[in-house]
């Protein structure tokens, strides 16, 4: 591992943390969020942060898989036993999910169906919703589950590249250069693509004021937290595999993009969203081709971000 990344985790850390800070202080005051509230959600994803960082570096990596399992029901702790709501079955539910994703490899033979049905469990994770009822809010709308998403990130990434090996792909949360203009020159067909699609199905429904100051933030949120994680998993893994065992790169961009499109039949919480996963199916396609070219996962990661920014300020 070169000095530069060694040097680069504490360096990340530390900005992270008080970036996390400042952002938990202003959206504590903005929001009106009593201090005794705000400082245990605070302290939990904080607590979250490090580990969520270290999955990208392969000398932070929890080799130990009982180590990973009891760093992700850390954070759990220490929301939820000061907020009065810790729940004994939640902490075994929570528990349980962690034991499963850091052992599978480990005892499991190697098989393509034991990386197909580790892929299908962590989807099933993420669209079972199950970490609203783990993580309870104590305000509405106030997503607190999300410190359930980025365990469920890191902690697979850390199990597949540790437990399994040979994965190929990046999980890193910094593009290069050429990354990012790849990125940029990728976004412009997807986005095109994706609002003839919203057409075509009936959901081109533009927002009447749309809050522009809000893109650099969702950007930064979509780009760290939802792309990296689908990018490494869809393309990165699946359709990565699908190619060395096809070896037929249509077939795996097909196959993969209509998983990723069935992926959001749940979106906007109206199961069965027929009509968005067309839309999702379309906007699978051109990640697909982005990765395809470049074979790089943040070059995806980035067309990816820019192309769900738009949407999510303008629609």
């Amino acid at each position: 591992m070169p000095e530069s990344k060694r040097v680069a985790f504490p360096v990340g850390l530390g900005l992270g943390w008080v970036a996390l800070g400042l952002a938990a202080l202003v959206f504590a005051q903005f929001k009106g969020i009593p201090a005794l509230t705000a400082l245990p959600i605070a302290a939990a994803f904080l607590v979250e942060f490090p580990f969520y960082l270290s999955a990208s570096l392969p000398v932070r990596r929890i080799a130990n898989p009982w180590l990973l399992a009891a760093s992700c029901v850390l954070p759990y702790l220490v929301y939820t036993v000061p907020m009065g709501l810790f729940e004994p079955d939640c902490l075994l539910l929570l528990a349980g999910l962690a034991l499963l994703l850091s052992f599978w490899f480990r005892v499991l033979p190697s098989s393509r169906s034991t990386d197909l049905l580790y892929l299908v469990l962590v989807a099933a994770i993420l669209l079972s919703k199950i970490f609203d009822r783990i993580y309870p809010s104590p305000i509405p709308k106030l997503g607190v589950s999300t410190l359930g998403h980025l365990m469920l990130i890191r902690a697979s990434a850390t199990a597949l590249f540790v437990s399994r090996g040979g994965i190929t792909a990046e999980f890193r949360f910094l593009p290069t250069r050429r990354e990012w203009l790849d990125g940029v020159k990728w976004s412009v067909p997807m986005a095109i693509a994706s609002l003839i699609a919203l057409q075509a199905v009936g959901l081109w429904t533009p927002k009447a004021n749309p809050k522009l100051w809000t893109a650099i933030p969702q950007f930064l949120g979509i780009l760290w937290v939802v792309t990296v994680s689908e990018e490494f998993i869809f393309r990165g893994l699946l359709q990565n595999w699908l190619e060395e065992w096809t070896r037929n790169r249509w077939v795996a961009l097909a196959v993969t993009s209509i998983v990723f499109g069935s992926a959001h039949l749940a979106f906007h919480g109206a199961f069965p969203n027929w009509r968005f996963a067309i839309v999702a199916t379309v906007f699978g396609v051109w990640c697909g081709l982005a990765w395809r070219e470049s074979k790089s996962v943040q070059t995806s990661m980035v067309a990816h971000a820019i192309a769900a920014t738009l949407y999510r300020v303008f629609f």
